[in-house]
């Protein structure tokens, strides 16, 4: 949790002027944070880790990439 001094250094280092600067901020942090989730629940099911075929263990694979999009950004996944 960050107390409301660390908030307004946080908007003062990213120089944001207006609501939307601070709503797009939040968006990036929102789409980095939940791609990292996906990422690690993914490692979680398949049991190993991304690039990591020496410890593969199973027949499911992870097939690459691509753009999606929600109410949030678009992100690569």
């Amino acid at each position: 949790m960050m107390s409301k001094e660390q908030i307004k250094q946080w908007i003062k280092e990213k120089n944001m002027q207006s609501v939307d600067d601070v709503q797009s901020a939040l968006k990036d942090l929102f789409a980095e944070t939940i791609q990292e989730m996906l990422e690690v629940e993914m490692e979680s099911s398949l049991g190993y880790a991304k690039h990591d075929m020496k410890n593969k263990r199973t027949t499911n694979s992870r097939i690459g990439y691509s753009k999606k999009s929600s109410e949030h950004g678009e992100e690569d996944m």
